[in-house]
């Protein structure tokens, strides 16, 4: 099972060595960074994060690079055929991150499909399948997995229609897939709680189980179909620890990088307990604070 977990990546932890900690602290075999603050794309330089170091640790710690994700930062809004400049921002921004991505020797970049500001659906999603063809080249190696949104606002891509759709019109269609989050699918109306297996099968009869790139494994707030999009921790949620022991145990997932998003609890990282938690199979009230 690759059960991990988001960690960071900064200054005082030593860029990617720090994040390697934090992955092996929360006992995890896969992780998920970004490589920037997320809302901007102010970056450090790839040469001071460590890289050479970062790889020999992986090993060390046998940790398989192929099983880690980046996630692109939010600013990139590629379905946005209304703003030139911010489409043009976002074309730039994804071609530095791919680079970045490539140099640290990762192989899936996750990103958000975007907004398509209230264009007609189609629109937005022609004009996301314009931005990735102006961005992804043959032989750039990094794969990009677009996420399933909860459709909050005006997201695209919050129906497996939508990402077969983009799939079939890129020209390097096998370097573009898909990133399940747990919570979104549920937000978007999909039975992660009460029928995962049906999911998983809709999926691969529209997409393809082959497009599966990686999962965020979050439990949600709000009720199915409610387009909110807010992560609860494994468990107090409304998908509930059973049905997120479902996602983890499916066995066309056993290969399929799975990274937590799930909310810090006051100060304190969840992670540790959660994965211990699912690997156990168990539920434990680590935060019964949140029981209310």
């Amino acid at each position: 099972m690759l059960l991990g977990c988001h960690v960071s990546m900064n200054k005082p932890g030593k860029y990617l060595l720090g994040s390697l900690q934090e992955a092996i602290d929360a006992n995890a075999n896969t992780f998920m960074i970004f490589t920037g603050a997320p809302q901007n794309t102010r970056r450090t330089p790839v040469e001071e994060l460590n890289i050479p170091e970062f790889q020999e640790s992986l090993k060390k710690n046998d940790i398989d690079i192929n099983n880690l994700i980046v996630h692109g930062p939010y600013t990139i809004n590629l379905a946005n055929s209304l703003k030139e400049e911010t489409y043009n921002f976002g074309v730039k921004s994804l071609k530095e991150e791919i680079k970045r991505v490539s140099a640290i020797g990762i192989k899936t970049l996750v990103l958000h499909p975007g907004s398509s500001l209230g264009a007609p659906l189609n629109q937005a999603l022609d004009q996301l399948i314009k931005g990735l063809n102006e961005v992804i080249t043959p032989d750039q190696g990094v794969r990009i997995a677009l996420e399933t949104m909860a459709g909050k606002g005006n997201e695209v891509c919050t129906k497996f229609e939508d990402f077969k759709y983009v799939i079939d019109r890129v020209n390097n269609p096998e370097l573009v897939g898909v990133c399940f989050d747990t919570c979104h699918l549920h937000d978007a109306g999909y039975k992660v709680r009460d029928n995962f297996n049906q999911v998983v099968d809709e999926f691969d009869k529209i997409v393809g189980m082959n497009k599966l790139f990686a999962v965020h494994l979050n439990d949600s707030l709000n009720d199915i179909e409610s387009h909110k999009d807010r992560h609860a921790n494994i468990g107090y949620g409304k998908i509930g620890f059973d049905s997120l022991l479902k996602v983890i145990e499916h066995p066309k997932l056993s290969a399929i990088p799975i990274v937590l998003e799930t909310p810090w609890v006051g100060n304190k990282n969840p992670y540790n307990l959660e994965i211990k938690m699912l690997r156990n199979r168990k539920f434990e009230d680590n935060f019964p604070e949140l029981l209310v």
